[in-house]
């Protein structure tokens, strides 16, 4: 056995998402980190020994524009590259890799940490050193750190240190959650186990073990579906523990996980129901995927009504989505349905405050261990979620580092300034980085898409239920005429709403309606006569009215900024209103209706230097014209500036769904919207461009060139050789820093 000392700058304790993204991210801002991870391979919940699928923001593609940025979004599009079929082992790969292309990391696998060195009263708690042990090689391991971060999930390291924390669920007066229960109590969501199936072609016996639950005894086969060729997350409903505890009773959780699981595997091959004879089951997980246990207390708690009304928080640093998804206690042996669930009508903000304790000055948290109620924990805690809160933190704790001060006394705008400069998922703030050459040039182009026009008609969608279609409008919504086939002469009802919320995809306001005569006819060009100049660039939404004789064209060209909805009614189980299940893209994801409209400036060039790094009431990037051969996108300055370093943005689509595993199969490997092929040139002082950087087969976001050495120009340009498939070519920022800024 060795005892060892290990000095760094932050300790990062647990290895999933929320960990990793923390680590990356303080790593990156130049702080020496210590990631300490409990098991042999990182991504906790969504590793290879778990197996949940990463959800977030965009809750299986009911949020549009919402698939999460930054470190998070890194890797779910380099998983889509390497991994498009979800491996699960690939997924360990891709995360594995992005923490060892960090010098400033140091990993530590199978450590485990149960010591905690802490000092202080209780509501001036300090921690002083962790310690760990290495499994396997018998090391003790003291880690010594100014700050620690507990992204274990379960908030052992806090509790150990006294930080404030509770667990269960809080009454309903407490802090008036209409979800909440009357009394407080204990209760949380319990843990689940999946498994894997296998077609091998001849055919399998199955002989159940003796501990296998005959699940014909319970509620199972009529209150959850069983399906032969189901797999993985599909079987997420396997879930117990609510009303145990979920840490302490892990053990006994996991044997009655197991005892469901091998017996639905005996129902499914034995009762003669189902079509599994040459099935086989290939993997059972053996470690509980805990949903809940501690939460900490910070400066804030989010509550349901924050996720509900949006809250506009000034210390905004990551974003939500995923709807408040509750579960009832008795799990999968509950006679109600599996889940609870409640969306707002978009993304929502969390805030700064949620992620450092009220009582240990040097403990931030991320994860689904962060200071939020009950009710909230039920959105923030999805994985996706968790990584954004992750770099948040991992961001907030270098600030800490490099100007030693505590978790509280963080320059918020500093801290936000520095999430957007690392394209963090932060929603609705434009990045005003006083560092960044390109916020005073003067931006140009080749083309621009200057007005929207989808006219290559591929399906014909009759309007037996309301249709939507949601474009920007910059500065004005004119002439927009829609495709319509009319059975008998009848009048086409269209309603224009102002979804309010620059993340919202909604109708929400009515601003304006029309009532247009259609005579019988097919293919016609109606002119809706709706006409809108709002005080701001911002969407719209417009609700085409169902009507038996009116169809409808839809596009299978996708067009950036458009969406196309059809309206779908709620479930039984389903609280109204509830916009976001109501609006549905099923059958209209990457396409378009068919329209006209008058000429637009969402797409000016002038979109890659206004700040905004996501679409927010609007795309906020600028679009080529498909028609160009050669698109270019230049800055100028009215005097040469000097440049060490430049920073492209492109667009990855964050409106596209993407997941680790095996939800569903993203049809393409690379983002087809991302530049393939491109070229930066700075102006020489003769007039010819000259060429500084580029790169072929891209297939990232975010793309960082440093040049030889200071370069002195009054012009850069950006040429897109080559797209990934998209007929334009997609610029979301371009950036430029002096030497040694930036970095």
């Amino acid at each position: 056995m060795r005892n060892e000392t290990a000095t760094h700058d932050l300790t990062v304790i647990g290895g999933g998402l929320a960990g990793i993204n923390a680590a990356i991210a303080a790593a990156r801002l130049g702080s020496t980190v210590a990631l300490v991870n409990n098991r042999p391979v990182l991504g906790g919940n969504s590793s290879s020994e778990v197996r949940v699928w990463v959800v977030g923001a965009t809750g299986h593609g009911k949020n549009h524009y919402a698939r999460e940025g930054g470190i998070m979004g890194e890797l779910l599009v380099e998983n889509q590259y390497r991994n498009p079929d979800g491996n699960p082992y690939y997924w360990d790969t891709v995360v594995l890799d992005a923490v060892r292309a960090e010098p400033n990391i140091t990993l530590y696998l199978n450590t485990d940490v149960r010591e905690v060195e802490a000092e202080g009263p209780e509501d001036e708690r300090r921690i002083t050193s962790v310690t760990g042990w290495m499994m396997g090689s018998e090391r003790r391991i003291r880690f010594e750190s100014a700050l620690y971060l507990d992204c274990t999930g379960d908030g052992l390291i806090g509790a150990l240190a006294g930080a404030r924390h509770r667990i269960g669920r809080e009454s309903r007066e407490e802090y008036g959650e209409p979800w909440a229960p009357e009394t407080a109590d204990d209760i949380t969501l319990g843990s689940t186990l999946l498994f894997y199936t296998k077609d091998v072609g001849h055919p399998v016996k199955y002989v159940p073990p003796a501990f296998a639950k005959d699940i014909t005894t319970t509620s199972i086969p009529e209150r959850r579906i069983i399906k032969a060729g189901d797999n993985g997350c599909a079987y997420w409903w396997i879930e117990f523990g609510g009303e145990l505890d979920t840490v302490h009773d892990n053990e006994r959780i996991r044997d009655e996980l197991w005892s469901v699981i091998y017996g639905i595997w005996d129902h499914i091959k034995n009762s003669g129901r189902f079509d599994a004879e040459t099935m086989t089951l290939e993997w059972v997980g053996s470690v509980p995927g805990k949903r809940e246990y501690r939460r900490f207390l910070g400066d804030h708690v989010l509550t349901q009504h924050d996720i509900i009304g949006q809250t506009e928080f000034a210390d905004r640093v990551a974003f939500g989505g995923w709807s408040i998804d509750l579960h009832p206690p008795q799990g999968m042996y509950a006679t109600e349905a599996g889940a609870k669930q409640r969306y707002a009508d978009g993304t929502y903000h969390i805030p700064y405050r949620c992620l450092y304790s009220v009582n240990t000055a040097n403990l931030l948290f991320a994860g689904r261990d962060i200071s939020a109620s009950h009710v909230a924990f039920g959105s923030t805690r999805v994985m996706a979620t968790c990584a954004t809160l992750g770099q948040a933190a991992g961001t907030a704790a270098a600030l800490c580092a490099a100007h030693g001060v505590s978790p509280r006394e963080v320059d918020v705008a500093e801290l936000q300034r520095t999430l957007l400069r690392e394209d963090a998922s932060v929603l609705g703030l434009a990045a005003d980085d006083p560092a960044d050459l390109a916020r005073t040039a003067r931006a140009g182009a080749s083309s621009e898409l200057a007005a929207l026009s989808v006219e290559t008609p591929a399906e014909r969608w009759p309007l037996t239920a309301d249709a939507g279609l949601l474009l920007p409008v910059d500065p004005s919504l004119t002439g927009l005429s829609l495709l319509v086939d009319a059975e008998a002469d009848t009048e086409l009802v269209v309603e224009l709403f102002d979804p309010e919320l620059g993340q919202n995809y909604v109708p929400r306001k009515l601003v304006g309606t029309a009532t247009v005569p259609v005579p019988a006819g097919s293919k016609q060009w109606v002119d809706t006569g709706l006409d809108w100049t709002p005080d701001t660039p911002r969407n719209a939404f417009v609700v085409v009215r169902a009507d038996p004789d009116l169809a409808l064209y839809a596009s299978d060209a996708p067009t950036p900024g458009m969406l196309s909805f059809t309206r779908v009614p709620l479930r039984p189980q389903d609280e109204a209103p509830q916009l976001l299940r109501e609006w549905s893209d099923a059958g209209l994801l990457r396409r378009s209706y068919c329209l006209r409209t008058g000429p637009t400036r969402a797409y000016a060039p002038g979109k890659a230097v206004d700040g905004y790094a996501r679409p927010h009431g609007g795309p906020h990037m600028w679009v080529s014209s498909p028609g160009d051969d050669a698109p270019w996108l230049r800055l100028d300055w009215p005097e040469p500036v000097e440049i060490g370093r430049i920073e492209l943005l492109l667009d990855d689509d964050v409106n596209e769904d993407l997941i680790n595993l095996h939800h569903h199969r993203t049809p393409f490997d690379t983002l087809p919207t991302l530049l393939r092929d491109y070229r930066i040139e700075s102006l020489g002082d003769d007039g010819s461009w000259q060429r500084v950087a580029g790169g072929t087969d891209n297939r990232r976001r975010r793309l960082v060139h440093t040049t030889p050495g200071p370069l002195r120009t009054s012009a850069l340009r950006v040429v897109a050789e080559a797209t990934n498939g998209a007929p334009s070519a997609h610029v979301v920022a371009v950036r430029a820093y002096r030497p040694e800024q930036g970095a």
